[in-house]
Order: structure tokens, then C-alpha cells, then sequence
């Protein structure tokens, strides 16, 4: 089968970083169309030039990262600099990127990809807030349904949330762009924190990394050990959930990955519980299915993969 052509709505962020690595590490499975900046973990300003930086660091300087919204569509912005340090990309000493920012907007640049290639062949990849992709589809609505598929980091069911005690982050930060999203009658699969959490970055698996040798393994060992402080920190884990590779993976080798079909409904109004997937796991709402809501991953395996293909670049 030819690649998958994909576009990568990003925040970068330590873990998308890694995610945008492994997907440009992959050209037999992932031709990446674009990576489009969203504001998220950082300001906009930040995650463009982190977007940029990562496609050098790969040798990458072909793919056209453009900068997108820089604000979500309702409420005030909400940034992560506790978990990802001042610049996004805390950890590894890397220069600042001199390929040019791509011409026009991030959200145009969606549009522009998803109707220019065949019906079904385009699957959008976010790894932020959702407000681009909201955007696109309030923008052209026909993209919905010329989209192969969308496939998220976001969200939580039982793992319930970690910016607030009922949201994830990404969703959290524009929840009315999520709930657009959600609704817009696209295929939707979503890595939530119930599978990420297991996606855990030990002590073994980041030397491997760093065994590696490369500025690719060292940049990503390093990422890690900033990145861990948080959560190790938080849960008392043994070391960093990597939450957006699980989307690249997936793309990959879905077979790391199961969950089930289920309804998926934002929650806009309540302060209280601002932000939470309300995912429906046990078919209790008699609400149609929107969405693959992933519940589990072998760990190993995600990990064999991703090292495999970080030591090519």
C-alpha cells in the first residue's frame, strides 16, 4: 500500500516532537503533507519555531510547517510551560531553525491539502488543541467528509484528566473547538490518556534512545529526562508518558492499539467539569458512536517501533 498522506496539527511540546520524529523516520507508511502550528503547551510563536526545529533536527527542511491560530476559538489561552519548560522543547540544547515558516495559514493550508488530494486518502493528525482543525471544518465543511480519518491525542475516560480533575489538556484548551471536532461526523480515533499512560518512557527504553548515538536518539533522551520530572513528580511514575507518538504509531501499526466505538461528547458548559470526554465506554446513553476511543497498547512493542525507526534519521 502506497503511504499514508498525513497532515499534523501540532503544539510541540517534548512528546509531539517525538511524534513528528517518528513519522518522518517512517516514509514506507507516512507521507507527511504538512505540519500545521497550533497554539497549546506553548504560545504560537513557540510551537512554530519548535515545528521547524524538529524538521531540521530530522533533515526535513521539505516539509511545510505553517503557523496556524494562535488563540482557541472561545475562552482565554491556557499554555503547559510546568510540563514542557519556557520554550516547549526544554531539555536538549538545539539551534534555532532557519528554514522559513511556510506560506499562509494553518488552517487554509488544511483546507487546501484535504480538497486538493483524493476523497478519503488525507488523515488529519492532532496533537494539540483542536482549534485549527474546528477552523477548517467551520471554514469548508466539505473536508469532513473527504477526510480518511482523524486521529487525536486527547482526552481521558477512566484516567478522567491532568490539567484539571475531569479534563485533558489538549481538549481542555479549546473544548469548544473539541466538541466541533466531535461532531463533525469525520472517523475519529483518539488516543486518550488511558492508553498514553502506558506508553511509559523507563529508564532502559530512554537509554536506548541515547544509545543510539545520533542527534535524533541523544535530542529524544533528553526531551525525556526534562520531560519526566512532571509526571514522576505527579503519579510517582517511573518516568514519562510519551502521549502523541501513540498517534503516529497507530498509523503505523494499529494492531498496538485496541479500544472501542463508542459516543464521545465535550463537555463546554459546566466550569466545573470544562473540557471532559464524556466517552460512553459502557453503551449506557443510547447515543450513536462517534469515535474509536483506544483503551490499551503493548508497550513493547510501541517502544521496539519507535527505536527502530528513530535510529534511521
Amino acid at each position: 500500500m502506497p503511504p499514508r498522506k498525513i497532515i499534523i496539527d501540532t503544539d510541540p511540546g517534548q512528546d509531539d516532537a517525538v511524534a513528528i520524529l517518528l513519522a518522518l523516520a517512517s516514509p514506507e507508511d507516512i507521507e507527511v503533507a504538512a505540519i500545521t502550528a497550533v497554539a497549546g503547551n506553548v504560545p504560537l510563536e513557540l510551537t512554530v519555531r519548535n515545528a521547524r526545529i524538529v524538521c531540521e533536527l530530522a533533515g526535513r527542511t521539505d516539509v511545510p510547517v505553517h503557523a496556524g491560530c494562535d488563540r482557541p476559538l472561545e475562552r482565554a489561552p491556557v499554555t503547559a510551560e510546568h510540563v514542557h519548560g519556557k520554550t516547549g522543547l526544554d531539555g536538549p540544547d538545539l539551534p534555532d531553525p532557519t528554514m522559513p515558516i511556510a506560506e499562509g495559514h494553518g488552517v487554509d493550508a488544511i483546507i487546501d491539502i484535504v480538497r486538493r488530494e483524493p476523497a478519503g486518502t488525507v488523515t488529519l493528525c492532532p496533537l494539540g488543541p483542536l482549534t485549527n482543525v474546528a477552523r477548517a471544518l467551520e471554514k469548508a465543511p466539505d473536508i469532513a467528509g473527504r477526510l480518511q480519518e482523524i486521529v487525536l491525542m486527547g482526552g481521558a475516560y477512566f484516567e478522567v484528566g491532568n490539567i484539571t480533575p475531569t479534563a485533558e489538556f489538549n481538549i481542555y484548551a479549546d473544548p469548544h473547538a473539541a466538541a466541533r471536532v466531535f461532531a463533525c461526523g469525520a472517523k475519529i480515533t483518539v488516543m486518550p490518556l488511558d492508553v498514553t499512560h502506558k506508553a511509559l518512557v523507563t529508564k532502559t527504553r530512554n537509554d536506548a534512545f541515547r544509545a543510539l548515538g545520533t542527534p535524533v536518539g541523544v535530542a529524544v533522551a533528553e526531551m525525556t529526562d526534562f520531560f519526566e520530572r512532571f509526571d514522576k513528580e505527579k503519579y510517582g511514575s517511573l518516568g514519562a508518558p510519551l502521549h502523541d507518538p501513540c498517534v503516529t504509531a497507530y498509523l503505523i501499526d494499529p494492531e498496538i492499539f485496541s479500544g472501542r466505538f463508542v459516543n464521545v461528547e465535550i463537555e463546554t458548559v459546566s466550569e466545573l467539569c470544562m473540557g471532559m470526554t464524556v466517552a460512553d465506554w459502557w453503551g449506557v446513553s443510547g447515543r450513536a458512536p462517534n469515535a474509536t476511543f483506544m483503551g490499551d497498547l503493548d508497550a513493547d512493542r510501541f517502544f521496539a517501533l519507535l527505536t527502530e525507526r528513530l535510529a534511521r534519521l
